[in-house]
């Protein structure tokens, strides 16, 4: 999700709720703590220069119970951060949590609530550093043979 997808979709939103992976809901006193422009400038595995950026979104639990974040108050801040920090509308999302550790999640809309996603590590440079391709699976079942003996066909 983009920081403009966000925006739209919290134009039509009376409350805001986000959703982690498991199912279960942030407590909906939550707080959006930052909202930051992150560059990540590296350098892969196979030695190629690499430059990333995205929005990054954090979410805080307070024990303020009477204070909810509404939409309108939400667009406001990342209308803020866009002016402030010169963020381009058009990035990713990408969200933190407070679990076990703090833990760094994508963001879908589903259902009129945000839906935190999982997110994974990856090789960029699997040509390089000898990591194989993933062969497809088949299933034998699905598999026919093109030159197949049928009873009676003289091939045995």
């Amino acid at each position: 999700m983009t920081l403009s997808e966000i925006k739209s979709a919290l134009q039509t939103l009376e409350t805001i709720s986000f959703k982690l992976p498991d199912g279960s809901l942030v407590p909906s006193h939550f707080h959006v703590t930052e909202v930051g422009k992150v560059t990540k400038h590296f350098i892969d595995c196979g030695g190629t220069v690499r430059h990333e950026e995205v929005v990054n979104f954090q979410l805080w639990n307070a024990d303020d119970y009477n204070h909810r974040l509404h939409p309108e108050k939400l667009v406001h801040i990342i209308e803020l951060s866009e002016t402030k920090l010169g963020i381009d509308e058009n990035l990713p999302i990408e969200v933190e949590y407070q679990g076990d550790t703090i833990g760094k999640f994508g963001l879908e809309f589903v259902n009129n609530s945000f839906q935190l996603t999982t997110t994974q590590t990856d090789c960029l440079a699997k040509d390089q550093c000898g990591i194989p391709e993933e062969k497809p699976k088949l299933k034998m079942s699905e598999l026919q043979a093109e030159n197949s003996c049928a009873p009676g066909s003289g091939c045995c």
